[in-house]
């Protein structure tokens, strides 16, 4: 699936010549001048051949809400990924279903972050970051991504599904190979590997199912809120809409916020007067959050295909086509975002950014990523002075997650 050939130029190649597909562009991060050049030049583009079959790439902010708001002319069924998600494993999720199903699915999960059950996480959020930064190797380089990325957000996600602490690693692992085929989004993850590692989450979430129904008590994790619910008791009993919902929520609670983590990091090291401001003015956190999340942008897409034939940005799209809603670009689009293309952390309007997608389909847990930003910066700004990168990150082979493998860093403290 993985192209070999070297990327064209960016600036010179007729678009209809480049592949936007490829994962390479977010690999290498160099997908910015390719997006500029869609959104300035054929913001509504036909792309007729790639790895994944033709699609349309929509780029512009204004027209990736229009399509993100409008189910009925643009579905998320099947996949809400640039390729297949393949027959092997044919996995239902609620983000990959429209209304009435999707709604009564998504219901029953809404209220592991409901306001009230985050006021009463946010306590132990704290005492876990805390702990983790506690432990960093002050003075040496490490990987932030394992030590502080992973490591929070795994111990979080075992929270969310009362799943066992010791084994948490594993919450990491199906995550990453969840969307990591070949086929599904250009990731080089072996097919029967992936299938493999699915089939022993599916196992392990069956058996957590029973084992808490034996229970019988009245938890509030994300398994007791699916077996309390009508629409959802009896889930279990169909396991591909069973592990793909666990699936939708394990790399919900996943990604966002762990490459966020990271991306943080990066950010403020690419604009040091950023991080003066910063340091400063603490109270500048909440909004920098949001500037986080808007400059990273997690997961690079969303697809949808045509549900008839519709004329959208003065092209024909025709039914069944595929239209990807490139978030990554619609977040640095200085039609709607003024200075789009640089980290302001005290901007006016931070939350005006759709890293979080946009209508019903708007990320379940957006409160509680921010939450945990929120509370990671908040911790680090009490114990260092500086979080130096001291090398190049290195990033996920994915045209879906734009994220991050590795990225070395010394911590200075106050």
């Amino acid at each position: 699936m993985n192209q070999i050939a070297d990327m064209p130029d960016a600036v010179e190649t007729p678009l209809d010549q480049i592949d936007f597909s490829d994962p390479r562009l977010l690999k290498d991060d160099s997908w910015h001048e390719y997006f500029a050049r869609l959104r300035d030049e054929s913001p509504v583009h036909y792309q007729a051949e790639s790895p994944f079959g033709p699609f349309w790439s929509i780029t512009r902010f204004e027209d990736i809400v229009a399509v993100d708001s409008n189910f009925q002319d643009f579905s998320s069924e099947p996949t809400i990924i640039i390729g297949e998600v393949g027959e092997e494993i044919p996995a239902e999720m609620f983000i990959a279903m429209d209304p009435p199903k999707h709604d009564v699915q998504r219901k029953a999960v809404q209220g592991v972050v409901a306001p009230k059950n985050l006021e009463e996480m946010e306590g132990l959020i704290r005492t876990r970051v805390q702990e983790a930064l506690d432990d960093l190797p002050v003075g040496e380089t490490f990987d932030w991504v394992e030590k502080v990325s992973i490591n929070i957000t795994t111990q979080m996600l075992a929270t969310l599904f009362g799943f066992p602490f010791e084994d948490r690693a594993k919450l990491t692992y199906w995550s990453d190979i969840a969307a990591a085929g070949p086929q599904m989004t250009g990731g080089d993850i072996d097919p029967q590997e992936r299938f493999d590692g699915l089939m022993e989450c599916l196992a392990t979430f069956t058996q957590l199912w029973h084992d808490r129904k034996a229970q019988n008590d009245d938890g509030f994790d994300l398994i007791s809120m699916l077996q309390r619910d009508p629409a959802t008791a009896d889930m279990v009993d169909r396991p591909m809409e069973y592990m793909g919902n666990l699936l939708l929520l394990i790399v919900g609670g996943n990604d966002t916020t762990r490459n966020s983590m990271t991306g943080g990091v990066l950010a403020l090291n690419q604009n040091p007067a950023e991080y003066d401001k910063l340091r400063a003015d603490q109270s500048l956190i909440p909004s920098m959050v949001s500037e986080i999340i808007r400059w990273q942008t997690p997961l690079a897409h969303m697809r949808r295909r045509a549900t008839r034939d519709i004329e959208f940005g003065g092209q024909q799209i025709k039914k069944d086509d595929k239209v990807v809603m490139w978030y990554m670009s619609g977040n640095r689009d200085e039609r709607s975002i003024e200075n789009a293309n640089e980290f302001i952390i005290d901007r006016a309007n931070p939350r005006h950014h759709i890293a979080f997608g946009f209508g019903i389909h708007r990320c379940m847990g957006n409160r509680l990523a921010e939450m945990q930003l929120r509370i990671l910066w908040e911790e680090i700004m009490l114990r260092f002075s500086h979080i130096e990168v001291m090398g190049e990150p290195t990033r996920v082979n994915s045209n879906f997650v734009k994220g991050y493998e590795t990225l070395p860093v010394r911590v200075h403290p106050l």
